[in-house]
């Protein structure tokens, strides 16, 4: 048996790293000789090895929301003057606003790009959003 020149482990035969320290051991530089016996406060120290453990890449589950980006669509184009789509997707805020200005017919006309936006995002963005 041969040791580690650093903390004294024992090694196996042909170890290339110690099992209690890690230290990457040479061929060259392990001896036979015995090292000299630890001190006592050397040996109250407790000896932690980390070791990584190799996995595959999570894949991130896909995000499913409750709200149908068809419905949003479809209330913007239709009703989106009145906020409807905002009330559906829980933006009862900007809702009441459409609400109180669909007399100057600005909101119908955002509501209307509003709608285009949302048919053209993604599931996984208009989920995140407004999940």
């Amino acid at each position: 048996m041969e040791n580690c020149p650093n903390c004294g482990a024992s090694l196996q035969p042909g170890a290339q790293r110690c099992t209690r320290c890690g230290s990457v051991v040479a061929s060259s530089s392990v001896d036979t000789a015995p090292l000299a016996t630890p001190s006592v406060s050397e040996k109250a120290k407790p000896q932690v090895i980390y070791v990584q453990a190799q996995q595959a890449p999570a894949q991130p589950a896909p995000v499913v929301g409750e709200k149908s980006k068809i419905v949003a669509f479809l209330l913007a184009w239709f009703l989106g003057g009145f906020g409807f789509h905002k009330f559906y997707l829980g933006r009862i805020g900007s809702g009441i606003l459409y609400f109180i200005f669909c007399w100057t017919f600005i909101p119908a006309i955002i509501a209307f790009f509003e709608g285009i936006g949302y048919l053209i995002s993604s599931d996984e963005a208009f989920a995140r959003k407004y999940g």
